[in-house]
């Protein structure tokens, strides 16, 4: 067991490797490769070979087994860099957690070491057409017939689905069961017959990423592939998993608030009007502040929702809250930096213009803003009895 020391020392060794990837196999290709939303394949295949696609999944299992804490740090510089990497990571990891926290023993030894090579890659399959927030008002089916799942219906917005070949699916095993929650279950997922990608879809951001709409076709999985071997538990096990999302949603926020912050300073430097750099003009530098304070107050809550999460306690309302303060951080420093650049920020000569349109997806992401404020005032109530 390592003590914390070699824990830090492990970390700083972590996040250097990270960094020097990002710098040599990521920037000189990022902008191509967003601009036309190519996947990026080999850089894929170059995380699968750092292990990253097994970043929280147990060291017994083949994963780093890292803390979530460290885990947000790494997505937070990987989004400084290119945001779409962070989720192609993420989205497979919350697969991951799934069945590493509620999949039955069988199941953890068959999955979690494929998950961890990359072998194993995708995401999770929730939204649908009609339901995105709302995830009880899914319509997608799995009928029983002897030793399967009968699979039938749609799903949207599945990241990870086209060049990815694993989902935990959600799925109604009982459409009569009251209330709604408890007819829902999850299913690990291969491609297979019956599993077909529609299309992928086009973003204003988040570009290079796969985003596809799916259509299930008497679709067929095997029935020992239930996470957890026990029907009704589906919406329970995937929102576990949600905070981790939620979090890595947050440090993403981070990231970009971050680098929004680096490219408005270095511009705010070199450019020049009335014959003094417009870091010396005040309204700049109140800007400047304001967005500096976003990043480490957004960074702070990531952190402090991430212990919570490591120490496997309930986090809904720590992993809202760093999910909501910090994607509005990140929006809002990425407006501001686009306005700091003036002509030049509306450029795709820039970074700012990626950043600009990047940013608002964080917001909806992993459930609305507007979702995880309520989720904290409830929560807030609730742990604060009058």
């Amino acid at each position: 067991m390592l003590n914390e020391k070699d824990m830090a020392e492990q970390e700083d060794l972590m996040l250097d490797m990270i960094d020097r990837f990002l710098e040599t196999e990521v920037v000189p290709h990022v902008r191509h490769l967003e601009h036309q939303d190519i996947y990026p394949a080999e850089i894929v295949e170059k995380m699968k070979d750092m292990g990253l696609f097994g970043c929280t999944i147990a060291e017994e299992y083949g994963g780093l087994g890292l803390s979530t804490s460290t885990y947000a740090r790494i997505v937070e510089r990987i989004s400084r860099i290119w945001m779409s990497l962070s989720g192609i990571i993420n989205s497979h990891l919350i697969m991951a957690s799934a069945v590493q926290r509620a999949g039955t023993q069988a199941q953890k030894a068959e999955f979690l070491p494929r998950f961890a090579t990359g072998e194993l890659r995708g995401g999770i399959g929730l939204t649908e057409p009609d339901a995105g927030t709302d995830l009880q008002a899914i319509r997608t089916t799995a009928r029983r017939e002897g030793d399967e799942y009968v699979v039938n219906g749609a799903k949207t917005w599945i990241t990870n689905s086209m060049y990815g070949n694993c989902l935990a699916l959600l799925v109604k095993t009982d459409n009569t069961a009251q209330p709604r929650h408890t007819g829902m279950s999850l299913l690990i997922a291969e491609k297979g017959p019956g599993f077909e990608v529609v299309r992928k879809l086009e973003k204003l951001g988040y570009r290079g990423i796969d985003t596809c709409e799916l259509l299930f076709r008497d679709y067929r999985v095997p029935v020992d592939r239930l996470i957890g071997g026990k029907e009704g538990l589906g919406l329970k096990q995937i929102l576990s998993g949600l905070e981790l999302g939620r979090i890595n949603v947050a440090a993403r926020g981070v990231g970009v608030a971050r680098a929004a912050l680096d490219e408005s300073l270095k511009y705010a430097q070199i450019r020049k009007t009335f014959g003094k750099p417009i870091c010396e003009h005040q309204a700049i530098q109140l800007m400047l502040g304001e967005m500096g304070t976003r990043v480490e107050a957004a960074r702070l809550l990531v952190e402090s929702a991430a212990r919570a999460f490591d120490r496997g306690e309930r986090c809904d309302m720590e992993a809202g809250m760093a999910k909501y303060f910090a994607t509005e951080a990140a929006l809002t420093n990425a407006t501001d930096a686009l306005r700091i650049h003036g002509g030049y920020g509306y450029s795709k000569e820039y970074n700012v213009e990626r950043l600009y349109r990047d940013a608002p997806l964080l917001t909806i992401g992993e459930g609305t803003n507007e979702m995880q404020r309520l989720i904290i005032a409830r929560q807030l109530v609730e742990r604060n009895p009058a």
